[in-house]
């Protein structure tokens, strides 16, 4: 008969979540998960089978805390502005946690037009919302969540790593002006295309005439 767990899966999790929290993942171990839980490690090994699976699910547990942000920034009436405000406040708060889940070293690096995807679960509900609020397409959408998540990590990074301190107007501000400039620069664009075919579409009219 197996021996009766001491401490449940989610006190376990919680505990090295704290502890990823205040030191990063590098000081989870199971010496110090034991410390902290006030034991040995033994009773840790009683409900995982290792520290890789801690480790996998106090990320997990990050990864909902930060989903926690994201879903703040949807609910605001700009969302994809509450979206990007979010991402740096999560940053400010929870420095740790912040740089576990985008400032992790890839094994290889993405082309910078799927990186979004593969960080972040919430990809396709914050995408959804660009489009939405914006009535723009897919790919138009995409653009312009890239170009602004580069400038909003940009930020978030300097805040997470204690190298600048913004206030939340200044973020709003940044975020506003950036924001502006990528959907002007995006609409032009779609009426340069749009006058482009249009002319493209009138000379092969006429040509068509001419040689009736």
């Amino acid at each position: 008969m197996p021996p009766k767990a001491k401490f449940t899966r989610d006190e376990i999790i919680q505990t090295g979540l704290d502890i990823v929290r205040e030191n990063g993942m590098e000081a989870l171990s199971a010496r110090t998960l034991g410390t902290k839980l006030g034991s040995s490690a033994r009773p840790i090994f009683t409900v995982f089978q290792s520290m890789e699976e801690v480790q996998e699910e106090v990320k997990k547990s990050a990864k909902l805390l930060y989903a926690g942000y994201v879903k703040k920034g949807l609910e605001q009436e700009l969302a994809f502005k509450g979206v990007g405000a979010q991402y740096i406040l999560f940053a400010m708060q929870e420095p740790k946690l912040f740089q576990l889940l985008f400032m992790t070293e890839q094994k290889e690096a993405p082309v910078v037009a799927s990186i979004l995807s593969k960080l972040d679960d919430n990809y396709g509900e914050i995408l959804l919302s660009v489009q939405k609020g914006y009535n723009l397409s897919e790919d138009k959408a995409e653009q312009l969540y890239r170009h602004l998540w580069i400038y909003t990590h940009g930020i978030a990074v300097l805040c997470a790593t204690n190298m600048c301190i913004f206030t939340a107007e200044e973020i709003n501000k940044m975020i506003v002006q950036v924001f502006r400039g990528m959907l002007k620069e995006i609409e032009q664009g779609e009426q340069y295309e749009t006058g482009r075919n249009m002319y493209e579409t009138g000379r092969k009219s006429m040509k068509q005439e001419e040689t009736a």
